[in-house]
C-alpha cells in the first residue's frame, strides 16, 4: 500500500504575542517580546514575577458564557485556536451539518499540565467548604484530555480523539501522532496541537522552587534569552495552537490551500533524568535521525531548525550537542532559532506554536530570530539567527521539543511539491 501523504491546510493560535496566526507570526519576525509582569495574581512574594500572559482574550467571541464556564481556561484557548484553524482551512465548524464524513475527522490536542486552575480552585473549595460543594464539573475540567474532548464535541468530529501528556513535548508529540493516524489511514483530517494555562500560582511557585525560571523581574522583555551566555532560566507562558493535518488527496479534492507537507516524525526517550536532558544529547539526536529516516531526507536537506531553546543553562547546551550529533558537518549550514525569546515557554503548547512557526517560515521563506542574543556561548555554537529575521530559502523546517521525563519529539515540514 502506498504511503499516504499528509499536508497542513490550516492553523490557529492563541499566545502572549497575539490571538491569531498573523499577529503571532508578525511578533516572531519583528522580535516583539510578549513577556511582562504577572497580572493574574499577586506575585510579589514569588522568586519569579514575570510570564507570558495571553492578553485581550474573550471566550465570548466563540461561546456563550454558560457554555464557556463549563471549560477550564486551557480548553477555552484550544477552542479559539481550533476555530481559527478550521476557518483558515476552509472547513466547517460543525462536521455533522456538512458533507464531510465526521467519522474520518479526529482531534488530538494535548496539554502538559491540564486544568490546573480547576484543580486548585476545587481543592480549595473542598478544604474550606466540604465535599458537597465541589463542582460536578471538577473532574472533566481538570483532566488533560478535556481539550480534545471539548473540541470533538464542538466540531462533531468522531474520528480518533485523545490527548498526550509528555510535559513540554506534548504539543509536538500530538502533531506527530496525528500525522501517523493519517498515514496509516485512520483519519482524513486531524486537528492537532497543544494548549496550556500555566500562569497561575502553583505552577509559577513550583518552577521557581526548581530554580528553572529567570529572575530578571525588572527586565521581562530581555529575560528569555535562548543560547545566550548569560541566560538564567525560562519564562513561563500560556496559549494554544492547533493545526489542520489532512490527507493529500482529500485536501486536493476539496480544493484546499496547501501550506506545507508534513513528512517526518521522531519520538524517543532519554532514560536519564526527570528534568535534565541527556548531557550527550543521545535521545534527542536519535529523534532527529528517526524523523529524517521517515522523511527520506538527509541532514544536508534541512534548512531550518526551530529549537526547543528554553533559555536554561542545561537545555540549550545539551540541545546544541544533540543537533551537532545528529547533523554533523551539515550543522554549519542550518539556520537555527528559538522563538521562546519572544513567546516565553508555553510548556505543552510550545511545540504546537513552534510548528506553526515552521510552516510560516516555509510559506514566507523567512527565519524568525532568536532575540535577546547578546553574548555568544561557546558551548552553544549554532547559527542561532541572532536578533534579526533572515530571508532564506526554506524547503525543509524541523521543530524540536523536549519534556521533563526525558521525552523527545521532532517533526519535519517540507515545502509542498505536487
Amino acid at each position: 500500500m502506498l504511503k499516504k501523504r499528509v499536508v497542513v491546510t490550516g492553523y490557529g493560535v492563541v499566545s502572549c504575542v497575539g490571538n491569531n496566526v498573523e499577529d503571532f507570526w508578525s511578533a516572531l519576525v519583528e522580535g516583539r517580546c510578549g513577556l511582562g509582569p504577572i497580572t493574574k495574581f499577586d506575585a510579589s512574594e514569588y522568586r519569579t514575577q514575570i510570564a507570558g500572559e495571553v492578553k485581550n482574550f474573550d471566550i465570548g467571541e466563540y461561546l456563550p458564557f454558560k457554555d464557556a464556564k463549563r471549560m477550564d481556561l486551557f480548553c477555552q484557548y484550544a477552542l479559539a485556536a481550533g476555530d481559527e484553524a478550521l476557518k483558515s482551512a476552509g472547513l466547517p465548524i460543525n462536521f455533522l451539518e456538512s458533507d464531510f464524513d465526521e467519522n474520518r475527522v479526529g482531534v488530538l490536542v494535548s496539554s502538559g499540565i491540564g486544568g490546573i486552575i480547576a484543580t486548585t480552585t476545587q481543592n480549595s473549595i473542598l478544604m474550606e467548604k466540604g465535599p458537597g460543594r465541589v463542582s460536578p464539573l471538577a473532574i472533566p475540567m481538570m483532566i488533560a484530555d478535556s481539550a480534545s474532548g471539548d473540541l470533538s464535541i464542538r466540531y462533531g468530529a468522531k474520528g480518533p480523539n485523545f490527548g498526550i501528556v509528555s510535559a513540554c513535548a506534548s504539543g509536538c508529540h500530538s502533531i506527530g501522532e496525528a500525522y501517523w493516524m493519517i498515514v496509516r489511514g485512520d483519519a482524513d483530517i486531524m486537528l492537532a496541537g497543544g494548549s496550556e494555562e500555566s500562569v497561575m500560582p502553583l505552577c509559577i511557585a513550583g518552577f521557581a522552587s526548581m530554580k528553572a525560571m529567570s529572575t530578571r523581574n525588572d527586565d521581562p522583555l530581555h529575560a528569555s534569552r535562548p543560547f545566550d551566555l548569560n541566560r538564567d532560566g525560562f519564562v513561563a507562558a500560556e496559549g494554544a495552537a492547533v493545526m489542520i493535518l489532512e490527507e493529500l488527496e482529500h485536501a486536493q479534492k476539496r480544493g484546499a490551500t496547501i501550506l506545507a507537507e508534513m513528512v517526518g516524525y521522531g519520538a524517543t526517550g532519554d532514560g536519564y533524568h526527570i528534568t535534565s536532558p541527556d548531557p550527550l544529547g543521545d535521545g534527542d539526536a536519535r529523534a532527529f535521525r528517526m524523523a529524517l529516516g521517515h522523511a527520506g531526507l538527509t541532514p544536508e536537506d534541512v534548512d531550518y531548525i526551530n529549537a526547543h531553546g528554553t533559555s536554561t543553562q542545561l537545555n540549550d547546551k545539551y540541545e546544541t550537542i544533540a543537533i551537532k550529533t545528529a547533523f554533523g558537518d551539515a550543522t554549519k549550514n542550518i539556520a537555527v532559532s528559538s522563538t521562546k525569546g519572544t513567546t516565553g515557554h508555553a510548556l505543552g503548547a510550545a511545540g504546537a506554536l513552534e510548528c506553526v512557526a515552521c510552516v510560516k517560515a516555509i510559506e514566507n521563506q523567512l527565519i524568525p530570530p532568536t532575540i535577546n542574543y547578546e553574548t555568544p556561548d561557546p558551548e552553544c555554537d549554532l547559527n542561532v539567527t541572532p536578533n534579526e529575521a533572515v530571508e532564506r530559502s526554506v524547503r525543509v523546517a524541523i521543530n524540536n521539543n523536549l519534556g521533563f521525563g526525558g521525552h523527545n519529539a521532532v517533526v519535519i515540514f517540507k515545502k509542498f511539491e505536487d
